[in-house]
């Protein structure tokens, strides 16, 4: 892994030709541009390996020694997967399928036992069912404004723990647990605050029962477990950007259906009003999360014996 700094103006240059003579002097073998980006196609040619493989993209195709024809990314609808998969080919290696060739992350047993010391600390329990929610305060295409609603009616059953996870440096997530706090009431001890690191919100999303967040970076976290995962979809289709994993496991999409505006290439709002996430309910979630939780009861009877920690969360 070589990691190229993020800099502007005179010191990109120099960053990006110390980074080019880096590549060349490791007289790498193979290429492969999986960004496709005028940045990344320069550092795949400055290289110098042999093979290069790219996508067909007019001005940077002729960086490259095998051009791979990219499908389009709005239509027809492909999973992502497929399309970089395509760039695999030249190398003799065709088609993949989420069975035979899953998501995989690395298990990081220090993580593991950090979010055992935190789950401990919480009082929960070994069956107790979390819920993992992933709090996204960036664009507008991946804000869902009922995260708070969905997280507080959640809380309601009995044992169940909601945990909203979010980056350490993510301060705006932070008014948003207050808010699952306010509307939970009672049950505000059970909304918990889930500021994790990556190794973390694997070990955390791995240990819960079911994980909810619309199609950004966790979601496809959450699909190297066996976790059931309910995902929110706004301005992508299932067909592109579903979980990649194997179909015995859980997965419910909820998204609001046919709109003129979907899919679309996520630079602005056309209607101005976000409403392809805007439009998802929180009880819809709410009631994805509690048929996942139906699953996962079975899950915990058979790996916890404790019967009575989850007999709360059927809706």
């Amino acid at each position: 892994m070589i990691v190229v700094p993020k800099r502007s103006g005179l010191a990109r240059i120099s960053d990006d030709l110390a980074t080019a003579r880096r590549l060349r002097r490791s007289r790498f073998d193979v290429a492969i541009d999986l960004h496709g980006g005028p940045r990344a196609a320069w550092f795949a040619w400055a290289s110098g390996a042999p093979m290069r493989i790219g996508y067909a993209i007019t001005g940077r195709s002729w960086m490259y020694t095998h051009v791979v024809e990219r499908s389009p990314d709005l239509t027809p609808p492909r999973h992502s997967v497929l399309n970089q998969a395509d760039l695999l080919r030249p190398l003799g290696i065709d088609g993949c399928d989420p069975v035979r060739e899953p998501m995989e992350m690395a298990e990081d047993p220090a993580a593991q036992r950090r979010v055992q010391m935190r789950l401990t600390e919480a009082g929960v329990r070994p069956g107790d069912p979390i819920v993992v929610m992933h709090v996204s305060t960036g664009s507008g295409f991946r804000r869902w404004p009922a995260l708070a609603t969905t997280a507080a009616m959640l809380v309601r059953h009995p044992h169940v723990r909601v945990f909203m996870v979010h980056g350490p440096a993510d301060a705006a997530a932070g008014s948003i647990i207050q808010d699952a706090r306010a509307a939970a009431g009672a049950a505000s001890g059970r909304i918990l605050d889930g500021a994790v690191d990556l190794a973390e919100l694997k070990a955390l999303i791995a240990r819960s029962a079911v994980y909810i967040g619309v199609d950004s970076g966790p979601v496809h976290v959450a699909a190297t477990t066996d976790t059931p995962i309910v995902q929110l979809l706004g301005p992508t289709l299932p067909e592109r950007s579903r979980p990649w994993r194997d179909p015995r496991w859980f997965t419910e999409i909820v998204d609001v259906g046919a709109l003129p505006c979907r899919p679309c290439n996520q630079r602005h709002c056309v209607p101005g009003d976000f409403r392809c996430l805007t439009r998802i309910t929180a009880d819809r979630v709410a009631a994805a999360a509690e048929r996942a939780m139906g699953i996962a009861d079975r899950k915990y009877d058979d790996d916890h014996h404790d019967r009575d920690c989850t007999a709360g969360v059927r809706s």
